[in-house]
């Protein structure tokens, strides 16, 4: 269990992922966190991460900074997504390991598992087949971080856990139309549209399934896993339910209360055809998701209309 009064280091603190982090320790009581910005702190540049940790001294790490974007922003910026991440990654687990940190929680990705992954996808499918070559060098660069916190675990005995999280949105998410992932996208055009009088266009053919967990429900099982779980097993987190992009975007449509058309632009790549994760180990350690999509959706609306 972590002390109340632990300092815990939250990185990439500003992000989807790393503000949840942080709002969930809050909440729960955790009032010693240390953040710093990508301008105080960057963390491609390991002898600044280390003076940082050999500064700071923190117990805890969550490691919530990585490059991210969709198929788009993946597909384009190939080296950018596998350089950023693996030096963020090696910074922190690294200096973690040298500086006697109690214990890590490192993020990875559903997307690490392969293309073609039998549906729901395990926690064992991992490396048994080849990845998705839309956003192939950013999945290398997660596999690399699961696999070295691991090997650190094995060689000095540390204790770095690994979550794999499902699709992912909510506040302080992406909504840039070039570089986002698709719920963001959605929420964006279809708000957009409604303003405008305008039909949405969309990607692909709205047939493949995807799996999306809210990101305070990402991090309310960070949190518990920080404090009940450890192991070098990697853990899905998701919801264990899926549905298409298309019933997505009836969903973000109803609560956008857009009444328009919508245009789908087959032109353009679908991705995967289904992203699911088996949330069975996950859930035999006594977690779960509580936030519905409706009600994720339409939190994550009313603050994209309150911070754009």
């Amino acid at each position: 269990m972590m002390d109340k009064n632990a300092k815990i280091y939250v990185a990439g603190h500003r992000g989807l992922v790393g503000s949840a982090m942080v709002r969930r320790l809050v909440h729960v009581g955790y009032h010693n966190i240390v953040t710093r910005t990508s301008g105080e702190l960057d963390l491609t540049k390991q002898p600044d991460v280390s003076a940082f940790f050999e500064e700071q001294r923190p117990e805890y790490v969550f490691d919530a900074a990585a490059k991210v974007g969709g198929i788009h922003a993946n597909n384009s910026f190939r080296a950018e997504f596998i350089y950023s991440n693996l030096m963020i990654q090696c910074s922190l687990i690294h200096n973690a390991y040298v500086y006697g940190v109690k214990k890590l929680l490192f993020l990875g990705s559903s997307c690490v598992y392969p293309r073609d992954c039998p549906q729901p996808m395990k926690e064992e499918h991992l490396l048994t087949g080849p990845l998705e070559p839309t956003n192939e060098p950013y999945a290398v660069a997660k596999i690399a971080g699961i696999k070295m916190c691991q090997a650190y675990n094995s060689q000095y005995g540390t204790n770095f856990i690994t979550l794999m999280p499902t699709n992912l949105y909510g506040p302080n998410d992406n909504f840039d139309l070039e570089n986002s992932h698709v719920l963001p996208a959605m929420i964006r055009k279809f708000h957009e549209a409604k303003l405008n009088s305008q039909p949405v266009r969309l990607w692909g053919s709205g047939t493949p399934r995807r799996e999306f967990l809210h990101v305070d429900d990402l991090a309310d099982a960070s949190v518990f896993l920080m404090n009940s779980y450890d192991g070098s097993d990697i853990l899905n987190v998701g919801t264990g339910i899926d549905s298409t992009i298309l019933e997505l975007s009836e969903i973000v449509r109803k609560v956008v209360r857009f009444e328009g058309e919508v245009i789908w632009d087959r032109s353009m790549p679908d991705g995967m055809k289904r992203k699911l994760l088996d949330i069975s180990r996950i859930s035999g350690l006594g977690w779960k998701p509580r936030i519905s999509p409706e009600e994720g959706i339409r939190m994550t609306y009313e603050w994209y209309i309150n911070n754009r």
